[in-house]
């Protein structure tokens, strides 16, 4: 039996006109499929060192897991790192270090225009809408989160029951789709937004106006994988193809944008408003900032999102090629804000590949006031970094929305876990901050940050990544570092630039 069903597969593989391979080698050409098909478990468990990064080395991961699951993360036998080489960092200690008892590290959002000021943890979970987690994950994580006193944003897909179920509080992500929100055309509804933004549990309010993994691109969730619950969330029909467009229909210019910001503040009783973004041009960042400044009108918060994130599937050009990572995007981003004299009006969150105490600290040196993080936060509820998201068949439920792999994840199990992954991970950057000589992470400094910037030659923070004078900008200060040229081609009125170029 076996004999013949081989031979009626080889006769296939001979006169099939697909696969060149199986046409000339059949049979022994399905071998190479089979293997093409598991080559990343093989990479994986087999061949990748511990700090092969793909995206997240072995050592990332086996921190993250050890931290949510409680067990002790200490390593022996010093440092498996090539200190020598370059591009190691380190941050710098004190002779006199201290220590902190309490760990429940806080950051006050709020603008002088806000009402409702939040009194949020210095690490949150990243954006990640349902529908692109199981809803599953997605109360893990938000009962996690209320366990621990840190937020949830919800990413543009929505509020989903399973984000209201957790209790946890929650940052309300308005794409350019805006779900939750909009009209039956797809355009912003404010009766619909002021419903659902006084919700206590929605405590701030992110508008998206691009993401790392694919800046500058839109995305559609096709209508046979729109079931009820995601239809629900959204606000959209089903059998109908979901669109997020690429741009917002909101506004269009950078005053406009500001108009939006102050409405959204408004129909939310006065939360705070921000907005997230990749940076790419940088001189449409400056538009925004002379649009702030001749408004009046500032966000309470902006979130700077690197490149390097990328929980959301992306073609891989975008995925590669294009957005700023996150450190170049956030020291941009903050020394414009000091250019323009309005930084200590606006909180910056950073995210993008933060998921260890050392992670946390850069950011903080280089500017921002709180991280956030998606796929760390991903591995603490199972993510074993399968890489298959996008194909419905993620072996832990995470990413999923089949009902028979979705019941891996036992939510009570993780959502612990997710609160331990947080908690462990604060007291890491306590002991890290009081290594240092200091008694907040906010009071981290580029000086404390030093890296090899080649072979053997050692660089401060602070001479790669300076604060830029406040009000040089105002000043039309030279700087030597392109933002007075950026700046002067800057203009409220539009995102083009004054001389039509880019």
């Amino acid at each position: 039996m076996l004999f013949w069903m081989l031979t009626a597969l080889g006769i296939y593989d001979m006169m099939q006109k697909h696969h060149s391979i199986l046409r000339n080698y059949p049979i022994l050409g399905h071998l190479r499929f089979m293997f093409e098909e598991i080559r990343p478990e093989i990479r994986q468990y087999l061949i990748e060192s511990d700090d092969d990064e793909e995206p997240f080395s072995r050592d990332e991961r086996t921190l993250v897991y050890q931290r949510a699951k409680g067990i002790e993360s200490a390593r022996p036998f010093g440092t498996r790192m090539r200190v020598y080489d370059s591009g190691y960092q380190w941050i710098t200690h004190s002779v006199r270090p201290k220590h902190i008892a309490d760990t429940d590290f806080r950051v006050t959002i709020g603008g002088p225009d806000c009402l409702q000021p939040y009194e949020a943890s210095i690490y949150n979970i990243s954006a990640m809408s349902f529908g692109a987690l199981s809803a599953n994950a997605i109360l893990a994580l938000n009962t996690g989160a209320k366990k621990q006193g840190f937020a949830h944003d919800t990413g543009e897909g929505g509020i989903s029951r399973y984000h209201r179920q957790g209790g946890g509080d929650l940052i309300y992500e308005v794409g350019s789709g805006y779900f939750g929100c909009r009209n039956n055309d797809g355009s912003f509804s404010p009766e619909r937004f002021a419903a659902l933004s006084v919700d206590p549990q929605i405590r701030m309010i992110e508008i998206k106006l691009s993401q790392g993994a694919k800046p500058g691109h839109g995305g559609m969730l096709p209508a046979a994988k729109i079931s009820p619950e995601i239809a629900e969330a959204r606000g959209v029909p089903m059998g109908v193809d979901c669109i997020s467009p690429a741009a917002h229909s909101a506004f269009s210019t950078p005053l406009e944008m500001m108009a939006f910001i102050a409405q959204l503040r408004e129909l939310s009783g006065g939360k705070p408003v921000g907005f997230k973004l990749c940076i790419g041009h940088r001189r449409e960042f400056m538009c925004m900032v002379k649009a702030m400044l001749e408004t009046g009108i500032t966000p309470d918060f902006i979130v700077i999102d690197g490149k390097e994130g990328g929980t959301g599937a992306a073609p891989q050009e975008f995925a590669n090629h294009i957005g700023m990572p996150l450190i170049e995007g956030l020291t941009f981003a903050h020394n414009t804000l000091r250019g323009a004299g309005i930084r200590h009006r606006i909180r910056l969150g950073a995210s993008g590949k933060l998921i260890s105490a050392f992670d946390l600290a850069k950011v903080f040196a280089l500017g921002a006031d709180w991280a956030n993080s998606a796929r760390g936060f991903m591995f603490a509820v199972g993510c074993i970094q399968a890489q298959s998201c996008h194909t419905n068949r993620c072996p832990t439920g995470v990413a999923t929305q089949d009902k028979i792999r979705q019941r891996a994840l036992v939510v009570p199990d993780k959502a612990e876990r997710v609160a331990n992954f947080h908690r462990n991970t604060m007291k890491a950057l306590a002991e890290m901050t009081g290594a240092a000589g200091l008694d907040h992470p906010g009071k981290f400094m580029p000086q404390h940050f030093l890296m090899r910037e080649k072979d053997r030659d050692m660089v401060v923070g602070d001479e790669v990544y300076a604060y830029m004078p406040v009000g040089f900008l105002l000043r039309e200060e030279e700087d030597g570092r392109g933002y007075l040229k950026r700046w002067r081609r800057a203009r409220a009125e539009a995102f083009e630039a004054n001389d039509g170029g880019i």
